[in-house]
């Protein structure tokens, strides 16, 4: 397969990637015919074609790929100054994340949360994969995703821009509760394991929990993003009525 392309899988995925047009969709292969993906794909003039499930299988080996699959372009990540140039920025920032289930489960929250983008970081962490794309139900195609080479340097040109950083972690500062979202602000989230590196949090401008009443200590990355999230929606919400 040619460098610049790559197959994603999964109904809602290549169906998304189709609507969205964030990227090149080459060819689509389907073990059945479905009329969504047909209409979606001629609106798009994308070829489709009917194949055995076992050629579909070869594309995305051991993958949920639901009989469908897709040729596409490189993903196609935005700037940080894309994200920025929102109105009232609602962001998150993403450090160390190295599943790409959990990405793609946080691209779907962003996306619902109608959050302005997604930052991460180039090294020691995980990009826009084929995986990261099915966990996502395809929402990678729609949402704003940066990808920067230094988070703390991204962290000082959004505290720049007038936006507000809040590093979640046990123990913070803050329960998100009784914290004022209301406004630009990047949530800043780390990895289960390591969470926010020091560096990155003390580019932040606080530190906020998420209160835990059982024996574990720790939500899923991608649950404590919802919650955050539309927390900062609940909030801004709240301040138009």
């Amino acid at each position: 397969m040619a460098p610049d392309r790559e197959i994603i899988y999964g109904l809602r995925p290549v169906i998304e990637a189709l609507k969205g047009g964030r990227r090149r969709v080459h060819e689509v292969t389907c073990v059945v015919e479905n009329e969504e993906v047909r209409s979606v794909a001629a609106a798009r003039s994308v070829p489709v074609r009917r194949v055995s499930r076992e050629k579909v299988e070869k594309l995305a080996p051991g993958a949920a790929h639901q009989g469908v699959a897709a040729s596409v372009g490189s993903y196609t990540y935005c700037s940080l100054e894309e994200i920025l140039s929102a109105p009232e920025p609602l962001i998150a920032v993403l450090d160390g994340i190295t599943d790409p289930r959990n990405l793609g489960a946080i691209l779907r929250v962003a996306d619902g949360a109608g959050a302005s983008g997604v930052v991460i970081p180039k090294d020691r962490a995980v990009g826009v994969t084929a995986v990261a794309v099915k966990a996502s139900a395809g929402a990678s195609e729609h949402v704003r995703v940066a990808r920067v080479t230094n988070l703390r340097r991204a962290l000082d040109r959004m505290k720049e821009a007038g936006i507000w950083a809040y590093a979640a972690e046990g123990g913070g500062e803050s329960t998100y509760c009784e914290t004022d979202l209301r406004g630009p602000v990047a949530l800043v989230l780390g990895s289960e394991g390591k969470g926010v590196r020091r560096l990155v949090r003390e580019g932040c401008d606080g530190t906020i929990s998420i209160p835990m009443r059982g024996a574990v200590a720790s939500l899923n990355v991608s649950v404590a993003a919802a919650i955050l999230l539309y927390e900062a929606v609940r909030q801004r919400e709240w301040l138009r009525t």
